[in-house]
């Protein structure tokens, strides 16, 4: 469903179309499909020292530059690919984010050969089922949690980076593993 301004929302989308459908459509929605998991570990991890609305505005060329999020197609991206990344004014230029890409898909594809399947792997962090809190405001809203933090040392331990407690907690959030919608959102009233 297209968003739309009369809905109330949780604060922090404002008023930017982009960041309302954003709300409304993905965020704490779960996701199982492994492509799409991998894209928001690395758009998460873009978004570290940024604005989220930063990376949703530059999520197309993002997509474009990596290989349409394929683990397989990023893992095998050569320091040539890179290099030309760097020179892509469309996505995040910074050197170490864009490299965690690579490394990151390679222990992306370690984790699918371990597991069977990337969400298995995240899932289990959780009890396999979303997490629903209803805090009353968005001040109530952790930066991070223990599951989150469980997430970003067995993924450090994996050879994932920039997968620190906090960018955690927001891919958890994102990825519909813990739907911290606030009371009074549409979104928080339409699930319980």
């Amino acid at each position: 469903m297209p968003a739309t301004s009369d809905r109330p929302r949780c604060p922090w989308c404002g008023d930017d179309p982009l960041y309302q459908a954003y709300h409304d459509d993905e965020w704490g929605v779960p996701e199982h499909d492994d492509r799409r998991l991998f894209e928001f570990l690395i758009l998460e991890g873009a978004q570290a020292g940024l604005s989220w609305i930063t990376i949703l505005r530059k999520r197309e060329a993002y997509r474009r530059a990596f290989a349409g999020f394929d683990p397989a197609k990023v893992a095998r991206f050569t320091d040539e690919d890179l290099a030309r990344l760097m020179q892509d004014e469309g996505i995040v230029r910074n050197r170490l984010k864009i490299a965690s890409a690579r490394d990151n898909a390679v222990a992306f594809l370690a984790v699918q050969r371990e597991f069977g399947r990337f969400d298995a792997y995240l899932w289990r962090f959780i009890g396999g089922k979303p997490k629903v809190n209803r805090p009353k405001s968005h001040a109530e809203v952790p930066a991070e949690t223990p599951e989150a933090v469980a997430l970003s040392k067995d993924l450090k331990k994996r050879g994932f980076r920039f997968v620190g407690p906090t960018i955690m907690y927001a891919y958890m959030q994102s990825m519909g593993l813990v739907d911290d919608h606030i009371q009074g959102c549409w979104k928080a009233a339409r699930s319980r």
